[in-house]
């Protein structure tokens, strides 16, 4: 994850948060993108949201795979752990990092190419599981890296720079998260970092597999006249689902009690709804399904937080694995030797 090193100017009139730290001790590198690329929005709204929610930098480990996306957890929290990992390959390395320390915040950025294409089953089995981590999928429909390739999430007939159309349907890993059993679902847009960061605060505060789809435009070769990705057609397009509130009383106490739906986090957080047709309930996972295939044939990206389920296990409950992180566990408790190994074979022979 090499760059460019980013000087630390020390600024005494910055917020503090909660551990006394400001927004520039989450900040990471300069950024190597194109100027504009939707994906930085994207790192400053991270940076936003962990500096908000008060997360020590230590206690997060950032993970990606291969792609412009994955250049991403380069640039935001230097203290953390970090791992950029093969093509594809992120969510299972960040499963495995999950079973051995519980105990951290775990970020993995990907992209459509890497969660849709090379990445795919990967990312099914993760959902499956069910593993603690914010997956988020900066979204552009184009291979960036590789000079403009049309992804696997691209629409029918959305057009290439170059004016060739699409003609394979699309992957939607909002609809697919939701027929997987992905416990949260949400979509998001580079272009709206005011409610692109509650999105990513409500996903850092859920007790499971995160799912946040983030429409972010390739401004280098997918940003033109055409294309379903682009900053132009998101913006006309965009219809706000839902809001993220965090749990500070005086917040809670303007919430309106008009009949929206609330949804109480694991970490005591609340989600309050808004600009939602009449009896949308965002833990019916069919009626999600449905209303998003509808506002799809319009024309409409359903942005916000979409589906959220608080109830389902995650991957540690779900295997009965111990509270104490296996990382922290002694070499001797962990490995007991070859008489230990002996005394378990005999029990079923």
């Amino acid at each position: 994850m090499a760059s460019i090193s980013k000087p630390l100017v020390p600024l005494l009139h910055l917020q503090q948060n909660e551990l006394g730290l400001t927004i520039r001790d989450y900040e990471g590198a300069m950024s190597t993108l194109c100027a504009g690329c939707g994906h930085d929005s994207i790192t400053a709204a991270i940076v936003r949201s962990v500096f908000e929610l008060a997360i020590p930098p230590h206690m997060i480990a950032k993970l990606s795979g291969i792609g412009c996306s994955s250049k991403t957890p380069a640039y935001f929290v230097r203290g953390a752990h970090g791992l950029n990992s093969a093509h594809g390959r992120m969510v299972t390395i960040a499963t495995g990092a999950n079973a051995a320390n519980r105990e951290l915040q775990y970020i993995g950025i990907s992209g459509d190419g890497d969660s849709l294409s090379i990445g795919l089953g990967h990312l099914a089995h993760a959902i499956r599981r069910n593993v603690r981590m914010l997956y988020v999928i900066e979204n552009n429909g184009v291979y960036g890296l590789t000079k403009g390739q049309i992804s696997a999430s691209a629409d029918i007939d959305s057009k290439s720079k170059r004016g060739e159309p699409n003609m394979l349907a699309p992957i939607d890993p909002v609809l697919m998260g939701l027929s997987l059993g992905a416990t949260f679902v949400a979509r998001g847009f580079s272009g709206d970092k005011e409610r692109l960061v509650p999105i990513l605060k409500a996903g850092l505060s859920h007790r499971g597999f995160a799912l946040i789809d983030v429409i972010s435009p390739c401004v280098q070769f997918n940003d033109h006249e055409g294309s379903t990705k682009s900053y132009q057609f998101t913006r006309q397009h965009e219809v706000w689902a839902t809001d993220f509130v965090p749990p500070h009383d005086e917040i809670l106490a303007n919430v309106p009690d008009d009949g929206a739906i609330s949804v109480t986090m694991h970490s005591g957080s609340v989600m309050r709804f808004r600009s939602v047709p009449e009896g949308y309930d965002p833990t019916d996972r069919l009626s999600v399904a449905s209303y998003l295939e509808e506002r799809h044939a319009k024309g409409e990206i359903v942005t916000g937080l979409l589906y959220t389920n608080e109830d389902v296990p995650d991957v540690h409950e779900l295997n009965m694995t111990p509270d104490e992180p296996l990382v922290s566990i002694l070499y001797d408790k962990l490995c007991p030797g070859s008489d230990e190994l002996a005394k378990l074979q005999e029990r079923y022979r």
